[in-house]
């Protein structure tokens, strides 16, 4: 078998890279659920402030860390922001067995230091990745495999909370993420053996227009300019929906946790699956038509799991777990398209910027829609407000979609 996927995984560096994010991300797939679950409990509908707290965190080190993050050599910010994480985690675990139970101030702690941690991350990883690649047309299998990774955990992480539930106590779930850090970080440790990565930091400019250098890269390229102005919501309304709503609408049903993570894992599932086939394709001529009809797909399918919330209990337990599947394949469709076209219309040193600008954007928007997500529970009910937010998703994408017109528009756009 010669997949693309394969070739890329063939290639050392890459593959140590691939299983040390594997396993980082069934961890942080591992804290999700047990957040969703254990900040449910503790706050009901008010669980969304948490992911609005994650939101502002991001979003206030994504904005001003640039001038500092970019002169660091990115997999040194990768391995910092690792071993911060999983000292984090040992921290939390260590105190949740002396209590005997979770409390808000430790979970607060928490998401506000891996929220710290992954604006480091995220923006270093995806700057190290053009080198790190073998050619500029090994991009898109790449990435993909690289995004499998969030995929698979999606399918294995809920999948093992739900096998190991009865056997190991919940606080143990995060002393596996804290090990799954550690091991991310000697991953990446490891690549320096085979591959050089150079680092190319932007040039030296005010404070000011090192602020703005990410939002001037994106705004550049027409289908990044819609995307940013869209990420927001996008973003809001799928961690809302999937880490807030759902947990809400399976504890009113008096659902255990197993069902909850069914839900997750039937997402992951088909998510990985959407993953290594548009991963296994060249960069689209379409890049509109795949990031918003993503963006279609994942709001038209969200909405339909708003309206079968109100449908009989007895059909919860099969029909959310499947059209939480059917919803997943747009997210590969805008990731995918998306990262490789970043990659090859910037240059090497607006890359991390450009995250950064996108990830502001992203949880700006997360932190608007938290913060009204307990209003619009309390006003609307759980399956009304998924419904409601989830097709203002899709109409916003539709939109977006038609003013790219021509559709089939040329690459790059």
């Amino acid at each position: 078998m010669n997949l693309p996927l394969i070739r890329a995984l063939r290639e050392r560096p890459i593959a140590l890279l691939w299983a040390g994010l594997a396993t980082s991300a069934i961890g942080d797939q591992l804290f999700a659920v047990v957040l969703g679950w254990v900040g449910t409990g503790l706050f009901g509908g008010n669980a969304g402030y948490l992911g609005a707290l994650q939101g502002t965190v991001v979003l206030s080190v994504a904005l001003l860390s640039g001038p500092f993050a970019d002169r660091l050599a990115p997999r040194r910010a990768m391995i910092t922001a690792d071993l911060v994480r999983a000292a984090m985690l040992v921290v939390v675990v260590v105190l949740w067995q002396r209590a005997g139970q979770p409390s808000a101030t430790m979970l607060v702690a928490a998401i506000a230091v891996l929220g710290a941690a992954y604006a480091f991350f995220r923006p270093a990883l995806q700057a190290s990745l053009p080198s790190l690649a073998s050619s500029t047309a090994a991009l898109p299998a790449v990435n993909a495999l690289l995004d499998t990774t969030e995929r698979i955990a999606r399918l294995l992480g809920p999948g093992l909370i739900g096998l190991l539930a009865s056997w190991i106590p919940l606080v143990h779930f995060l002393t596996l993420d804290a090990a799954s850090f550690l091991a991310s970080s000697a991953a990446v440790i490891g690549t320096m053996r085979y591959r050089k990565v150079p680092h190319l930091a932007p040039p030296r400019m005010p404070l000011k227009s090192e602020l703005g250098h990410g939002f001037r890269a994106m705004l550049r390229i027409p289908v990044f300019r819609k995307l940013l102005f869209t990420a927001g919501l996008i973003n809001g309304v799928w961690y809302g929906v999937y880490f807030v709503a759902i947990p809400l609408l399976l504890r009113h049903d008096k659902a255990p946790l197993s069902a909850y993570a069914t839900v997750i894992s039937a997402y992951g599932a088909a998510n990985l699956a959407a993953t290594l086939l548009i991963g296994s394709r060249p960069l689209s001529a379409r890049p509109a038509a795949m990031i918003f009809g993503g963006n279609i797909v994942l709001g038209g399918f969200m909405a339909l799991i708003g309206f079968a919330g109100m449908l009989p209990v007895a059909m919860h337990a099969w029909l959310i777990p499947l059209l939480a599947a059917c919803s997943s394949i747009g997210g590969p469709m805008q990731d995918i398209t998306f990262a490789t076209m970043r990659q090859i219309v910037l240059d090497r040193h607006e890359l991390a910027a450009a995250v950064r600008a996108y990830m502001v954007m992203n949880n700006l928007g997360m932190l608007v829609i938290l913060m009204l997500a307990p209003l619009a529970f309390a006003t609307m009910g759980v399956p009304w407000a998924i419904a409601g937010a989830s097709l203002l998703l899709a109409f916003v994408a539709t939109l977006m979609l038609w003013r790219s017109r021509p559709w089939l528009i040329s690459y790059p756009a």
